[in-house]
């Protein structure tokens, strides 16, 4: 194919290993304060924990690192080369790669520096009244900054392939890959205007009260399609590659490309649904996104259709017969094949466990309540992140030219990681049926019920396991890295269709009728939800430091 006529070269491998090695740096800091959070949570080591171990500024590096530094750099990874393979071209700059690279890696340092220092307790959503050093908030600038430049990258080798292919349909890798970019330039809209213009010249000293109402909706206006900004990405291997991978073909490129757009459109107004228990906001807009979150449900199944499909010919390819024998058929002992199925199974509960949080009532049983991060780590903790780790077992060596040091300790971690997860995430989440909060110093704090006891211990054990998977993850990529011998023979895999993109609509390709739509969507559900929290919401809100409960003035 066309690719072969432009085959990687060794600058633009070494830009994306760079981004992988960064990833991994990111993810083996926080699984190891995940796993002191759950074992604290769980009242277990507490003795070993208490003279240095400090709660708030772990479940920060935790969720910082593990929820946006690991998974921006294994996307641009991951898309920039999905890109380069799918166009069958050279990425338009190298330059441009590593002027963003640069960025989001100073980023992570300034922000890891006030982590570290305990000036930036303040999670991993920086809620005000909570003040971090403007370190964190320059520094989060700069990975959002630095991850536009990397975006930018890829929409200009794919506008360079367009001017030289002006008839053909965007080939589905391509396509999932631009639509998460321009998904992620809508959605860091309101995170850059929360911390450019409320929140790093608060924290500067530049002016000495803020408005934690509007700083809250414009996060949450970036919030819910961060979500998809991490999922985007997973759909784009799942269906371009995963299918490969399993020996069949994808059931319906145009299917694909119709849940991708919907999602562009859908994913950003629905904000509010994080927001119920809010004041400031009516409940008519409210329930106006509960609605609006439900539509984003339908190209989930969407994939979900075209997935058990596309998985059912792979099964029948291999000579599976009768409803449940091509199941068994699939290659369950391959270690990326295996990791991102796996991760497929964990999404099915953490969709059904979303329907919960997104709907206006129901929310209210489990809302601050540990069935969040129980949810949280089904998707982007499981759905997503396992497919990573699935496609680094052909990605690494296909960077390095070097064989995968163990296919055994990669098939052993997935299937530990999803044990561990499926293990973790019930015990948070039956936890939180029984009122059990999230956030909170439980193992230093007087007031655990009995009645969570047993979840604790339950989401202690699968974290623990969790955390034995990532170092197993760690250790096979450290040792393919550096001390694999063999010379790697793996190719992307791309997979072809049964019902091919020439099938799609041409309207799928006409990029400025869906941003235009997605446009309209955004202001109408969100320009009466701004002006409704500017006329009740104050700018009267001096910040608090996370080690102080004075103001400060």
């Amino acid at each position: 194919m066309a690719a072969a006529a432009f085959p990687i070269t060794e600058g633009e491998k070494r830009l994306l290993r760079w981004h992988l090695y960064v990833a991994y740096i990111a993810i083996a800091v926080g699984i190891f304060f995940g796993l002191l959070q759950v074992l604290s949570r769980a009242g277990l080591f507490l003795d070993l924990l208490r003279p240095w171990y400090d709660y708030y500024q772990g479940l920060t590096f935790h969720g910082v690192l593990n929820a946006l530094v690991w998974t921006t750099f294994n996307i641009v990874a991951l898309l920039s080369l999905a890109v380069r393979t799918a166009l069958g071209r050279p990425l338009y700059s190298l330059s441009l790669g590593w002027t963003g690279f640069g960025l989001m890696t100073v980023g992570v340092a300034a922000a890891g520096y006030a982590i570290l220092t305990r000036q930036a307790n303040v999670l991993y959503t920086f809620y005000p009244p909570l003040m971090a050093h403007p370190a964190f908030y320059l520094g989060a600038t700069l990975l959002i900054v630095g991850s536009w430049v990397s975006g930018a990258n890829l929409i200009l080798t794919y506008a360079a392939w367009r001017r030289e292919n002006p008839g053909r349909r965007t080939p589905l890798m391509a396509f999932g890959s631009i639509t998460t970019f321009v998904l992620w330039y809508i959605a860091t809209l309101g995170v850059a205007i929360e911390v450019l213009f409320l929140l790093l010249p608060w924290s500067l000293g530049l002016v000495r009260q803020t408005n934690p109402m509007l700083a809250r909706t414009l996060f949450w206006y970036f919030g819910h399609p961060l979500v998809y900004f991490w999922l985007l990405p997973t759909y784009v291997a799942w269906y371009t590659m995963v299918p490969r991978l399993a020996g069949g073909k994808l059931y319906n490129d145009p299917m694909a490309r119709l849940a991708f757009l919907m999602l562009l459109l859908f994913s950003t107004p629905v904000g509010l649904h994080h927001q119920y228990a809010d004041p400031a906001i009516g409940q008519e807009w409210k329930l106006v996104h509960a609605f609006s979150t439900f539509l984003v449900a339908t190209p989930s199944l969407l994939t979900a259709f075209n997935l058990m499909a596309s998985l059912e010919h792979a099964g029948r390819q291999r000579g599976g017969r009768g409803r449940i024998d091509w199941i068994f058929r699939l290659p369950w002992g391959e270690p990326a094949f295996a990791g991102a199925a796996l991760s497929m199974i964990a999404f099915i509960f953490g969709g059904i466990s979303g329907i919960v949080n997104a709907s206006y009532n129901v929310n209210l049983v489990v809302h601050n309540t540990s069935w969040v991060p129980g949810h949280f780590h089904l998707t982007v903790g499981t759905a997503v992140t396992l497919t990573f780790m699935a496609m680094a077992t052909w990605m690494v060596p296909y960077l390095t030219g070097r064989a995968l040091w163990s296919r055994k300790v990669a098939l052993a971690t997935m299937y530990l990681w999803f044990a561990g997860v499926m293990i973790f995430s019930t015990g948070m989440m039956r936890g939180g049926l029984e009122g059990e909060p999230r956030r909170s110093n439980l193992g230093f704090s007087p007031y655990v019920l009995p009645e969570w006891r047993p979840f604790l211990i339950m989401a202690a054990v699968g974290g623990t396991l969790m955390f034995i998977a990532g170092v197993l993850f760690l250790l096979n990529m450290a040792m393919t890295i550096w001390f694999s011998k063999q010379p790697a023979q793996v190719e992307v895999p791309m997979a072809e269709a049964l019902h091919p993109a020439e099938d799609a609509p041409w309207a799928f390709e006409r990029w400025r009728v869906w941003l235009a739509v997605a446009a309209v969507l955004i202001v109408v559900a969100y320009a009466p939800v701004l002006r409704q929290v500017l006329q009740v919401s104050p700018f009267s809100a001096y910040g608090y430091l996370p080690s102080s409960a004075a103001p400060i003035r």
